[in-house]
């Protein structure tokens, strides 16, 4: 009987220690989550716990829960930098970062760097928000996956959504902010144009975030006699242009990238109304369940960048479904050849990624600003309409030349 009981304990001990052995996924989250981008940085940190938090109630991965730390990068890309030696001392597996192309660059680098000094214990980037073309053309690499849209596929849809509503007329003027992400757009509108019938009257590139008086530049729009203002601006740079255009009483339409970042209907008003935004999603396009879900679990609709960030959370999870280590050690180019075979279907469409820059091929939901929506926007009577889904295969761009990718065996 002691034999049996002795027998039964070490059986026991040796199960205990099989489970202790199970080594958890684990995903950094190198965020802006102080300083002046903390509202967006926030929104991502929250998106990426709430699709943790579903795969986790399925089961988790490998035999554990999935574990999230969160890393403030203190908006910038040296505190990036620093924040991701910090990550793979603790032995992240995956990086989910959004909010900035510049700590993007930063941190796919450090990614790229860090996987050839360190075969066999490879991280994964998955870029959730940052869309300078440069991340998929002379940056990319096998181990970076951009779960967002760039410059090119929000105005292709954007001008043919709007083209197709009668709303964009012949004569576009393109206005955005000084860095990679502005140039991007007016690159991407310039190159929109003969195919969508417009011409491009003038194209400015302003400094960001530091004017305060767009007046100059509401006059120079004027004296171009457009019908529509194509810009990626964002923040006070979006909302200033838009109420000079307004205080001056010039009659165009806005064609934007950014205006459902939280607290821009509340501070543009009406000035707002009747214009467009190009974005991964829109509530008012995808069936209400997803979005009561998440307002179940968060307390708010999912807004701005969450959906996107929901999305490759949840392809990240069907990865994982169909890759087994048993319980022991992780192998960050196993779940990455699986991601880049997975399909993932969203509320309103597929979302596949191209192998050859991992850049996602996804559907751009296009909305106008209206009265009464069914989503009201920071406690006004207004929000987005959705008006056209333009599917993936029609809002992407071939791959960049100078995406030489290198694939591992």
């Amino acid at each position: 009987m002691k034999k049996l009981s002795l027998l039964a304990a070490l059986s026991a001990g040796l199960l205990s220690a099989t489970v202790a052995q199970a080594e958890p996924l684990k995903i950094g989250i190198i965020e802006s989550l102080s300083g002046a981008q903390t509202s967006s940085g926030r929104l991502y940190a929250t998106a990426i716990q709430y699709g943790v938090d579903k795969i986790n109630a399925g089961g988790g991965f490998n035999g554990e829960p999935i574990e999230v730390l969160e890393y403030d990068n203190a908006g910038g890309a040296p505190g990036a930098a620093d924040k991701f030696r910090q990550a793979v001392a603790d032995g992240v597996d995956i990086v989910f970062q959004g909010a900035s192309s510049a700590i993007a660059g930063q941190i796919t680098e450090d990614v790229r760097k860090h996987n050839i000094r360190n075969p066999g214990k490879e991280i994964m980037f998955i870029n959730v928000g940052a869309e300078a073309m440069q991340l998929t053309g002379d940056q990319c690499h096998f181990y970076h996956f951009r779960y967002t849209t760039t410059a090119p596929m929000r105005v292709n849809a954007l001008v043919q959504s709007m083209r197709q509503a009668g709303d964009l007329g012949t004569r576009v003027y393109s206005i955005n902010q000084n860095y990679s992400w502005g140039q991007d757009m007016q690159a991407a509108i310039e190159a929109a144009a003969t195919d969508n019938g417009y011409e491009v009257v003038d194209t400015v590139l302003h400094d960001v975030n530091k004017i305060q008086d767009f007046a100059p530049f509401v006059a120079r729009i004027k004296s171009a006699e457009p019908e529509t203002v194509i810009t990626g601006n964002w923040s006070n740079d979006l909302l200033l242009l838009m109420k000079a255009t307004g205080n001056a009483g010039l009659d165009v339409r806005f064609g934007t990238t950014y205006l459902d970042q939280p607290g821009n209907i509340a501070n543009a008003g009406e000035t707002a109304l009747g214009h467009y935004i190009a974005n991964n999603y829109d509530n008012s396009a995808g069936e209400p369940a997803f979005a009561d879900a998440y307002k179940e679990a968060t307390g708010h609709y999912p807004l701005f960048v969450e959906p996107q960030t929901i999305f490759a959370v949840g392809a990240l999870g069907e990865a994982l479904s169909g890759v087994d280590f048993g319980g022991g050690e992780i192998d960050v180019t196993t779940i990455a050849k699986a991601l880049e075979d997975t399909a993932y279907e969203t509320p309103v469409g597929p979302i596949t990624v191209r192998p050859e820059d991992h850049q996602t091929i996804r559907p751009v939901v296009v909305s106008k600003v209206v009265r009464n929506a069914k989503y009201p926007a920071d406690d006004t009577d207004m929000g987005f309409e959705a008006v056209n889904v333009v599917a993936g295969e029609d809002a992407i761009y071939p791959a960049q030349e100078s995406c030489a990718m290198d694939r591992p065996d």
